[in-house]
């Protein structure tokens, strides 16, 4: 296996540029790497533990050779956030400020400009498309209680790129209540190239030959303000028990009502 997991020495958020959508209500940022990020802080109204889940998923996925952006522990300082009075969190009856200290960033994708949907009519234009079936595979190890969300970036053509994976393992519950329908993309389109179990690789054997070494490096990275200890060994051990049942519950869907994989003809795994 060759990690895309771990991010650069801690970096520090230097400039602010807008708020972005979603619930975590993460804002755009500008690091010292001269990179911009989308930012989620401790203190969003989710949950800190959304921050954990995005770094350990973003890192696990892209340890399997997943298209995701590259994730990043960054620093906001005390005196950055005091400065801006767009850095808040708004809440049903009151605003704050986002909390200084570690915050988790995900890199904006550079290019000719990224949108967050494609008509069905344009996704043959995908260059990367079977990779649908590979986060799905991911969605079920880590139980990712949300949809699947991407944007497209465009160069000479357009590549998926996987975002927002803070709703793995049950969002700030930390349990896994699987569910079929559960990780699936809007549009079933992407899934139609999906004609067996070899249309899951490489990304299959790779989840289920993943190390807990591996697992416990990219856990390592993970901020004390963000979980307790105790709390993230015990996820990371349920993480890996999950291993061997990714293909059942891919099967689940495959003899499901709701079945997506229409060209998959055979009936037993």
């Amino acid at each position: 296996m060759n990690p895309q997991t771990l991010s650069p020495p801690q970096l520090v958020a230097t400039c602010y540029v807008r708020p972005m959508r979603g619930g975590a209500q993460s804002h755009m940022l500008i690091a010292n790497d001269g990179n911009a990020y989308v930012v989620k802080f401790a203190n969003n109204p989710q949950s800190p533990r959304v921050l954990v889940n995005e770094w350990l998923a973003c890192s696990i996925g892209r340890a399997l050779g997943l298209t995701i952006p590259e994730p990043a522990i960054l620093s906001v300082p005390e005196e950055f956030v005091e400065r801006d009075p767009s850095l808040v969190i708004r809440l049903a009856n009151s605003t704050v400020k986002c909390s200084p200290g570690p915050a988790f960033g995900s890199r904006i994708i550079s290019g000719l400009g990224a949108v967050d949907y494609l008509p069905e009519s344009a996704l043959h234009k995908v260059e990367n498309l079977d990779e649908f079936a590979g986060v799905f595979a991911l969605d079920k190890w880590l139980c990712n209680s949300d949809g699947r969300q991407a944007v497209f970036c465009r160069k000479r053509t357009f590549r998926a790129h996987f975002i927002d994976f803070g709703y793995c393992f049950n969002a700030d519950e930390w349990s896994f209540p699987d569910s079929t329908l559960r990780g699936l993309y809007a549009h079933r389109l992407v899934y139609s190239g999906i004609c067996g179990w070899h249309s899951f690789e490489p990304w299959l054997s790779r989840i289920e030959s993943f190390p807990f070494s591996t697992l416990q490096a990219i856990a390592a990275e993970v901020p004390r303000e963000w979980a307790e200890s105790d709390a993230l060994f015990h996820l990371l051990e349920r993480i890996d028990s999950r291993r061997s049942r990714v293909r059942e519950l891919i099967a689940e869907l495959h003899k499901s009502p709701h079945n997506p994989f229409g060209s998959w003809r055979q009936e037993q795994p």
